[in-house]
Order: C-alpha cells, then structure tokens, then sequence
C-alpha cells in the first residue's frame, strides 16, 4: 500500500468560515474510510485523526463519533496494525501505518460512550495492540499503554485482556520495567477481568496463567530495584481472587531475594513501602514457605540479616506510631496505614520464628541439631532484638489505647452509657469524638487486627510482666471487639478479633492486674456465653466450622487461667456447670467423629472440674446432680477415644476428681 504524504492534505471545506463548515469534512472523510482502497482509506483515518483532534465540539457529539466509528473497516486496522508491528524493507511505512492505527484506536478509545466501548470492534483490537508495542516507537508504546488502560477500565475490556494467552502478555511484560501502567493493566486484568470466571477448570486454568504472568514479571525485573513489581504483587496476592491466587509458587524465592536486596541499599520511602507490603503479603499467605527464605542468615555473618530486616521494620513503626492519629482523616492514611499493617505482619511471623526457635534450643527434637537452623543469631543480639521487640510493641499498645479513646471509648475507663452519640446538625449527622477516620472505625482497620495479633503472640509466650500489665490496660477494647467480631449485626467488612484477643488473654491473665480487668469488663460472661453456644452447636457437628472450635478451646483455657488463679469459685460462675450438665452428646459414627470437637468437650469438661473443686463445700452438695451428669457425659466420651492415650487420661483424671 502507497502511503501519500498526510500532511499535505486537506479535506475539502476545511478553510470556510461558518458553524457548517466542518459537516462536508465529515462526509467526505466518511466517504473514503468506506471504500475498498486501502490508500483512499488511510488518507481517510489521517484526516479524521486530524479533524477529531482539532475540533472539541465533535469531540463532544457521541452520534458523530459512533457515526465515524462504524465507518472504519475492524479488517484495515488489523492490516495496518499487522504489517506495522512487522519491521520490513519499507520501514518508514510500516511505523507510519502503526503509529496512526494506534492514535486513531486510541483516540475514539476515549470518545465513544461507555457502552460503546464494550462493542467487539474496539475490543477485538487489544491482542494486536499487546503485540505491537515490541516494534513501536517510545511515543506510539505510549499511546497503546494509554489504550489499554482506558479499554481495561471497562468489564469486557478486563476480561479481554486476561483472557489472552500468556505468550500475548510477554510483550506488555516485557516493557514492565520502564512502562510501570503496564502493571496497572494487569491488576485490572486479574481482578475485574476474572470475575466471570466460575468454573473451576477454568479457575485452574486461569490461576496457572497468573503464576506464568507473575513469574514472567519477576525475570522481566531482574538487575532492576523492582520497587513497582513489589508493589505490584502485593496488590494483586492482597486482592486477587483466593481460588485465583498462585499455589506453592516457584517464584517466590526471587521476590524475597529483590525483597532483601531492596532493604539493604538505602531504600527510598516508595521502596520502603513496596518491600514491607509484599513481604506482608508472602508471609500471610505462604506462611509455610516464605518465612525460611526472607529470614534466611547468611552463614558466620556478624549481623544477620533477619536482624537487620526486622531491626527496620521496629525503627519505622517507632518513628510512625507517634504523628498516625493526627493523620486518620488525611488522604495518605490508608498508604502509611497499609505499610505499618505489613510491618506488622512480618513482626508477627518472624516472633512465631523466633519462638519456635528459641524452643527448638531449649528442648531439640531427637536426630535434629539446632546449630544448622537457617535462623543463625548469637545471643547478644537475640537479647537486644527482644528488647527492641518489647519497646516497639509498647508504642503500639500506646497508640491502639490513644486510637480506641479517640474512636469509641472517651476516655480510658469511661462507662459505655456516658459516651456522646452522634451529633446531628444541618449538614447531617456526625460522630462527636473527631479524632475518628470519617469513613470506618477503628474496629474496622486492619492495622488494629495486626497490632493485636503480634502484641498477642509476644505476650503469651515472653514471661515479660511488664507488656502484660500495660496490655492489661486494653482489656475494654479487648472485650468489646470480641462481641462486635460475634454480633449478627457486624457490619459486612467488619473483622473477627476472637482468636487474637483470646491469645493475648492467655499470657495477660497471668498478672493480678489482668484478672483485676477482666473481671471489670464482664470478660468471664462474654466469654463463657460464647463457649456455651459452641458447646450448644456441637451436638450438631455440621454446623460448626473449624475455626469455632479452635475458638471454644481457646475460651475455655482462658476461663480455666482465670479459674485456677481465682482459687474460690463465686457462685454465679456454677451457671457453667448448670448448663454443661445439660449438654447432649452427639451419637456420631466412630470412623467420622472429628478430634478437635472432642478435644473441645474435653476441654470444657476440665474447666467445669475446676470450677467444681474450687467451690466450697455448699455450693458443692447443691451442685451434686449436676455432676453426676457430667460424670455421664465424660463416661460417654472415654468410650470413643483409644485406650493409652492422654484424652483418655484427660477424662480418666476428670472422672476420679468428680467422685462425690
């Protein structure tokens, strides 16, 4: 095709004076874009580009543009497109007819009504755009970027580019590193463009191309700081679809290796942000994999890298913490807030490191040798790490208390009834305690559920006092988010606080003025409720889930912490052994009975025990019938668990101490 010179055309009319001069231009363009020469066409999508680009009040005409649209032969943009994506002898040509098939895709692209936009014609575009920005020019990959962008905004558009075959994507992934929108594309693409996806085959199908995509990405980075890739994956394992999400992916080890590069070279805040949220992310949802190869210590090194790594983590947390209040309302608050989230994160996992580590010390498993763990830190710095730990997660508990009084509570101590409600004024009803994020509470903030998931898992298992006695002082907090995490009326993003705060509870009840809190706060009836109705709903075991009964465990050694420091059980505490005595074993089939609701009965069963014993004598003789049908439910149980083992025990224990 003979390509004329387009800037030395002029469509006839173009110079005359009038609000109708345009209108000829028009049809004439039209007129060439409809015949069958491929000359007469281009010239007509050159001056249509021209017209439409100097000319706003077109622009603004939805029925001239769809008008133009349908003009244009889908077959002659392929052809132009096609053979300018294919450098050849006449080189010039080619990168003229891609240059001005992309600029006029682009430009109606942007044009054309929504519902236009959805139309096969447009959309049918974007596997020869994909392919085209290889042998574009910088100006023309651009546009196409540009392109994409406004065609993936739209669901069709999303779903056309997840759809392509991963060889489709290598070349957007390919200019990843100096185009970072191509990523945008591709969190568009995964997250809106999948939505349809309902098959599981397809599932399947779709979740082996994200991990090729993801893996594609990672080599496309390499030699590269990779802080917009970081960013990138973190979004996406943060939002993508969990059937969707890659599985014991084999790319993992290069990211946490562009994790510890990028840490260690004086990162900027955009880079301290990107490797703090993908480390996150890795570790809560690889949790088996990703630990041993972020924190993984060089051999004989002096400082450790997990050292170092964990040593930033606690420095950025002390320096943020302090101002984070006074930033609730500002627009930057759910970035810094997603950063100290994943700080956070990563606080929690490498402190379940450190502990089974330091266990694996103390107590070596036979045929192991602690000195080859992959965690590998001396002494001294284990001490100031933990020193370091403890300091941290003081100003974390600082600011949850200072974030709860500004959200919720007042003041420390404040009776619920005395709080002040909303405010209703002529601009409408607010909340009166102004130090709240406008839009969600703080029962509602990640970052809460992460600060106390690693304050939690610190002080059960550091036999500090001093955190347990300051985290004492959150005990209404506690309390109150563990009945909004159960309340039918939870709002629909609300987040389930239980199993955190019953962790931080095992080790917070183990100081006087712990016991002193949960008692002011009702937490022995709030829990006792709750481990009632797990009790109740187990005499139907298919209506519990998993996480109901790890929970019901969990209340009932709490109760029993409580129970055994007490001494003297109060009579209004025996409601428990009312309403145990009353429990209905289910009759299940021995080869489907479930083990952890078994262990949770027993569980229950050794809390009733102690609250038993620890009465006094009265109160013992008025509860006799009771316990002899709980003497018969422990009966029952013993005859479903195998002989020599320590349920057994557990049960044979429960029965001799119940002799009455």
């Amino acid at each position: 095709m003979d390509i004329p010179d387009v800037s030395r055309l002029q469509v006839n009319g173009e110079n005359r004076a009038g609000p109708d001069a345009a209108v000829p231009s028009i049809e004439k363009i039209q007129e060439l874009l409809k015949t069958k020469d491929d000359t007469s066409r281009f010239v007509g999508l050159a001056l249509l580009k021209s017209v439409l680009d100097n000319s706003p009040e077109l622009q603004s005409d939805k029925g001239v543009i769809i008008s133009l649209w349908d003009s244009i032969s889908p077959k002659f943009l392929d052809r132009l497109l096609r053979t300018g994506s294919q450098p050849g002898s006449e080189q010039k040509q080619s990168k003229d007819m891609l240059d001005l098939a992309v600029a006029v895709i682009h430009t109606f692209a942007v044009l054309l009504p929504d519902e236009a936009k959805e139309d096969t014609k447009l959309l049918a575009r974007i596997p020869r755009l994909t392919k085209a920005v290889l042998n574009s020019s910088k100006e023309t990959t651009q546009v196409i970027i540009e392109t994409l962008l406004t065609l993936v905004a739209v669901p069709k558009g999303a779903e056309g580019v997840a759809n392509l075959e991963v060889e489709d994507w290598t070349p957007l992934i390919e200019i990843a590193p100096e185009h970072s929108h191509v990523l945008t594309i591709f969190i568009w693409a995964w997250e809106k463009g999948t939505l349809n996806v309902k098959d599981e085959q397809a599932r399947e199908a779709m979740r082996s191309k994200i991990d090729q995509g993801i893996q594609s990405f990672v080599s496309s980075f390499i030699g590269t700081d990779a802080t917009s890739l970081l960013e990138f994956i973190s979004h996406v394992l943060r939002n993508l679809d969990e059937s969707l999400i890659p599985r014991n992916p084999k790319w993992i080890g290069s990211v946490t290796k562009l994790i510890r590069n990028l840490s260690t070279n004086r990162p900027t805040a955009a880079s301290r942000s990107a490797y703090i949220n993908c480390a996150g992310a890795l570790l809560l949802i690889y949790p088996e994999s990703t630990p041993q190869l972020l924190f993984l210590d060089e051999k004989d090194s002096s400082k450790p890298f997990s050292y170092l790594f964990i040593n930033l983590i606690l420095v950025d947390l002390r320096a943020t913490l302090p101002s984070l209040l006074e930033k609730l309302n500002d627009p930057e608050y759910l970035q810094i807030s997603q950063r100290l989230t994943s700080a956070l994160d990563i606080l929690t996992a490498f402190i379940g490191q450190l502990i089974a580590w330091m266990e694996e010390l103390d107590d070596p498993k036979p045929g192991t040798n602690p000195a080859n763990s992959w965690l590998k830190m001396p002494p001294d710095l284990v001490l100031k790490l933990s020193s370091s730990i403890a300091e941290t997660l003081s100003v974390v508990m600082e600011y949850l208390r200072d974030r709860w009084d500004a959200s919720v509570a007042g003041a420390q101590g404040l009776h619920p009834e005395a709080r002040t409600g909303n405010a209703h004024t002529e601009f409408g009803s607010r909340k009166t305690l102004a130090w709240d994020t406008k839009d969600e509470g703080a029962a509602t903030d990640a970052f809460v559920l992460s600060a106390i998931r690693a304050i939690a898992l610190w002080v059960r298992d550091d036999d500090g006092d001093i955190l347990r006695k300051e985290c004492a002082g959150l005990m209404d907090m506690f309390m109150e988010l563990y009945q909004s995490s159960g309340s039918a009326s939870s709002q629909p993003n609300a987040l389930d606080y239980r199993l955190p705060i019953l962790a931080a509870l095992e080790g917070v009840l183990r100081v006087s003025k712990g016991i002193e809190a949960f008692n002011s706060y009702n937490g022995w009836g709030i829990l006792s409720a709750d481990m009632l109705k797990i009790l109740e709903e187990s005499s139907a075991s298919a209506a519990l889930q998993e996480a109901d009964v790890i929970r019901g465990s969990r209340i009932a050694l709490v109760l029993h912490i409580v129970a055994e420091n007490e001494g003297s059980t109060p009579e209004d505490r025996m409601d428990i052994v009312t309403a145990v005595a009353a429990y209905d074993v289910p009759v299940v089939d021995d080869s489907v009975w479930d083990g952890g609701i078994l262990e949770f009965q027993v569980d229950v069963l050794q809390l009733v025990t102690t609250l038993f014993t620890n009465a006094n004598p009265g109160t013992r003789r008025r509860y006799v019938h009771s316990v002899g049908a709980i003497r018969g439910i422990a009966e029952q149980l013993r005859g479903r668990v195998g002989p020599n083992s320590s349920t057994e025990r557990e049960l044979e224990d429960i029965l001799s101490t119940l002799e009455v």
